[in-house]
């Protein structure tokens, strides 16, 4: 049994990324069939994203298509392709407390609202000295899950 204080439910987006949306948004939502769900821009992120779903109510996963406002500055949102992966997670606070006594690293920032308007923060890419478990690579996005996607996951277990 794990002392782990607190659950990943699930996927709650992936975030993929390129010099232009328009031609991952003509995959994913024109070839592929996902669903057009809004858009996002934020100049402190260097993202222009286009918000695609699969699937529908609480359990729904967003495919965020990002680009980049200028794609000479920092953060270069279009490199690596796969940007980064979300997860659901049943209580933020207590994971990421939990995590960070383990040795996780999280990134600048902590948790903040997110695009979607839930609670979030990343575990970094890269571990360091201080934190030696990192993403190993992969930007690792935590999502709060609100009651209605808890209450779903937990149907389905």
């Amino acid at each position: 049994m794990s002392d782990r204080p607190f659950k990943v439910l699930g996927i709650q987006q992936i975030a993929v990324s390129g010099p232009d949306k328009h031609r991952l948004r003509t995959l994913w939502v024109d070839t592929l069939g996902l669903e057009f769900s809004g858009t996002y821009q934020s100049v402190s992120e260097n993202v222009d994203e286009d918000i695609a779903v699969v699937g529908s109510g609480p359990l729904k996963v967003e495919v965020d298509l990002m680009q980049p406002l200028d794609p000479d500055k920092k953060p270069r949102v279009q490199s690596p392709p796969l940007n980064h992966v979300g997860l659901w997670i049943d209580d933020l606070k207590t994971a990421v407390s939990w995590l960070q006594t383990r040795g996780v690293r999280i990134a600048p920032g902590g948790i903040r609202k997110g695009a979607s308007g839930f609670d979030i923060c990343f575990i970094h890419p890269k571990a360091d000295e201080e934190f030696p478990i990192g993403g190993e690579g992969v930007l690792i996005e935590l999502v709060q899950a609100p009651s209605e996607v808890r209450e779903a996951f937990e149907r389905l277990a």
